[in-house]
């Protein structure tokens, strides 16, 4: 009886949770984009330069790199509100989940690399941590946001394929963003098992790959459209999701 009530407290929790964030979520840009600045840091021709390079990736890999800047996550924790972010928007392929999202929260001075499920083996906790560290900050640190943001895209593009990697073992003195990978997977396994007990079907169901997620409290959403761009243009979000991937940081 005592390990129902904690599973269904939990469950209550994580619902809360995604339910009050999903709040203050920002909508996703129309028409879509990769490169999102909601405070006016970068000039149009940074953000053109910055999509142009993505796009040009997404068309390449079918692996999205979404850039967003916002003010701040209020009383969120970054890493929180970049997975809900990721998930809402459908950041990459739903049939692969290889979306990466990049978040700056300019006000509050921080920053999350949040890695869909697919692309944590290419982009590891440790190396998104390494690209903060080296890449990111020292440009933020000297407001130079663009330069920043181009290098740190730079590093992500260059881990995906292969050609970055943090040292082995490495670990970052200020290692403590984010969420334990173990508690979402945790997370997730207790909403599937409880949607199960309630009997899949219909609006019920629960997919992890993306596409489609109800949750118990009545908040659902769909995402449409299909990654990789038309005529060098960037074609849409399609669908991907997000776990406890990814690392973050401040300046």
């Amino acid at each position: 009886m005592k390990k129902t009530i904690t599973l269904f407290f939990l469950v209550f929790l994580c619902n809360s949770l995604i339910g009050q964030i999903e709040k203050q979520l920002p909508a996703r840009p129309q028409p879509p984009r990769l490169v999102t600045d909601y405070t006016g840091t970068l000039s149009a021709d940074q953000q053109d330069a910055l999509e142009r390079k993505l796009v040009a990736f997404d068309d390449s890999t079918s692996s999205q790199i979404a850039v967003v800047i916002i003010e701040s996550t209020g009383d969120y924790d970054i890493a929180d509100f970049a997975f809900a972010l990721g998930r809402s928007w459908g950041i990459g392929n739903k049939e692969f989940n290889n979306g990466v999202l990049l978040l700056v929260a300019k006000q509050d001075r921080k920053m999350f690399i949040a890695t869909g499920y697919g692309l944590e083996g290419a982009l590891p906790d440790a190396t998104a941590k390494q690209i903060i560290s080296n890449e990111i900050r020292p440009n933020f640190k000297g407001n130079d946001y663009y330069r920043g943001l181009d290098q740190g895209t730079d590093a992500i593009i260059a881990s995906v394929k292969g050609e970055y990697s943090a040292p082995e073992n490495y670990r970052s003195k200020d290692d403590g963003e984010g969420i334990p990978g173990i508690f979402i997977i945790l997370l997730v396994i207790i909403i599937v098992s409880v949607l199960k007990r309630r009997g899949g079907g219909g609006r019920g169901g629960f997919r992890r790959g993306g596409g489609f997620m109800y949750f118990p409290t009545g908040g659902s959403s769909h995402w449409g459209g299909s990654s990789g761009g038309s005529s060098g243009g960037f074609g849409g979000f399609g669908g991907g999701s997000f776990g406890g991937g990814g690392a973050g940081g401040d300046w």
